[in-house]
C-alpha cells in the first residue's frame, strides 16, 4: 500500500459501524458520508470503491475485526430523487450489487439507531444499489423493526439445466439466474452432498467446485448493468424437511467464495455458508421456479436456509428487462442489531489492511510487507 492509501485509510477509520445479522447472515453496517465515495450513479460509486476502498473492505471483514462469514454495507447519500440513502455490500471476496439480507441488515439499523426515522405499523425505505432502486417496508412495534420486506430489482433466467462439468464430480445440470446478483443453482443431491449445517466443508467444497466450472463455462453480463458480468454465487438446493412443524417450501445452502478460485485446482474451493436463506439467491431461485412453471404470481414461497431460518418470498409482477421475461420478487425476513463499535487502526499496526490465516481462510494472507 502506498503512503497516500495507507494516510486516507487511517483517517476512514474514525467510524461507527453497527453489527447486525439477518435470518443468522452478520452484517457490518458502515455510515460512510465520510469515506469521501465519488459517482454520479451506484455502480459508479461501487467501481470508485474498487479502486480505492478494497483494502478498507478487508480490514473491515478479516481478522482481527472480521471473521469469515462477515459481510459488510457501506450507507451512502443516495442518488436518485426521493430515495433514502444509497448501499453497497461488502463480501469476502469483493463489492457486490446487491445483497437481500445485507438491506435488510442496513435497515433495521438505520432506523433503530434513528438515522432514518421510523414510524409505526410500518416504515418505507427507498434505496438506490448497483443493481437498480429497491424498497423496504419495515415493520415496526414499539419502536422495534419485526421485520423488512425488500421489493428486489427485477429477476431473470440466463439458462435453465444447463451442463457444468466439475473435476472430479462430472456433469452437472445448473440454473443461471440473476436475482440481484447471478447465481449457479443445483441441487445438492447432484454434487453428492446433503444440506445441513452439519455437512458444512462437504457443501463448501462442492458448491466452489460447481462455481469455478461454471463461471469458466458459462458467461454472463447483465442487460441494463453491464458492469455486473460474473456468476457471483452459488446455490445448493434441496426439498422441504416434511418432518418439520412449520411451513417450509424448499431448502437451500448459498456458498459465498473466500477467495479467488480455479476450477482445475481443487485446493482453491473454499468458501463460507451463508448463514441466512439468502434474499438475492432467493428471488433467483423464484425466477426459475416461476419460468418452470413452478411458482406463481402471488404465491407465498417460504425458502429454508443453513440455520432452519426462512425467507418469505413472493413474485408480484412479470416484465422484460433487456429482452429477457422477467420477475419482480421481495423477499422478507428479520434482522437484529448485535452491537455497536468505534472501530480504530493504529498507525502502527502492522496489518493495515487486516489479515487472513489459512486454518480459516482459503488461503493465508498477512497484507503487504508482512510473513514474507
Amino acid at each position: 500500500m502506498d503512503s497516500d492509501a495507507r494516510l486516507d485509510l487511517h483517517e476512514a477509520l474514525a467510524l461507527e459501524v453497527i453489527d447486525v445479522h439477518a435470518e443468522g447472515e452478520p452484517g457490518r453496517v458502515v455510515l460512510a458520508d465520510g469515506l469521501g465515495i465519488e459517482g454520479e450513479t451506484m455502480a459508479q460509486r461501487l467501481a470508485w470503491c474498487e479502486r480505492h476502498l478494497d483494502r478498507l473492505r478487508t480490514l473491515l471483514l478479516r481478522e482481527p475485526r472480521g471473521y469469515p462469514a462477515l459481510c459488510g454495507v457501506f450507507v451512502t447519500p443516495p442518488v436518485t430523487p426521493g430515495a433514502d440513502a444509497g448501499i453497497i455490500v461488502l463480501e469476502q471476496a469483493g463489492f457486490r450489487p446487491m445483497s437481500g439480507s445485507n438491506t435488510m441488515c442496513a435497515v433495521t439499523a438505520l432506523l433503530e439507531t434513528g438515522v432514518l426515522a421510523r414510524r409505526e405499523p410500518q416504515t418505507l425505505v427507498r434505496l438506490d444499489t448497483a443493481a437498480g432502486p429497491v424498497e423496504a417496508v419495515a415493520r415496526v412495534s414499539g419502536g422495534e423493526v419485526t421485520s423488512v420486506q425488500v421489493r428486489n430489482v427485477p429477476s431473470f433466467v440466463v439458462g435453465l439445466d444447463l451442463p457444468v462439468d466439475v473435476l472430479g464430480i462430472g456433469t452437472v445440470s445448473a440454473d443461471i439466474a440473476f436475482g440481484g446478483q447471478f447465481y449457479v443453482q443445483a441441487p445438492a443431491a447432484a454434487l453428492g452432498v446433503e444440506l445441513g449445517a452439519a455437512n458444512a466443508p462437504a457443501i463448501a467444497r462442492a458448491a466452489m467446485g460447481l462455481l469455478a466450472s461454471a463461471r469458466e463455462q458459462h458467461a454472463v453480463r447483465h442487460p441494463t448493468e453491464p458492469d455486473i458480468d460474473e456468476i457471483a454465487l452459488v446455490m445448493l438446493t434441496g426439498p422441504a424437511d416434511r418432518r418439520v412443524d412449520r411451513r417450509v417450501d424448499a431448502r437451500n445452502t448459498v456458498v459465498l467464495p473466500s477467495g479467488p478460485l480455479d476450477a482445475r485446482d481443487d485446493s482453491t474451493w473454499r468458501g463460507t455458508l451463508d448463514r441466512s436463506p439468502c434474499g438475492t439467491g432467493t428471488c433467483a431461485r423464484m425466477a426459475c421456479l416461476h419460468a418452470r412453471g413452478q411458482l406463481r404470481l402471488g404465491q407465498e414461497f417460504v425458502h429454508e436456509g443453513a440455520l432452519g431460518t426462512t425467507f418469505t418470498g413472493l413474485l408480484h409482477e412479470e416484465l422484460v428487462v433487456g429482452g429477457h421475461p422477467a420477475v419482480l420478487p421481495s423477499i422478507e425476513g428479520r434482522a437484529w442489531i448485535t452491537g455497536q463499535a468505534r472501530l480504530r487502526l493504529d498507525p502502527g499496526d502492522p496489518f493495515p489492511a487486516g489479515y487472513a490465516v489459512a486454518d480459516l481462510w482459503a488461503q493465508t494472507d498477512l497484507g503487504p510487507g508482512v510473513g514474507g
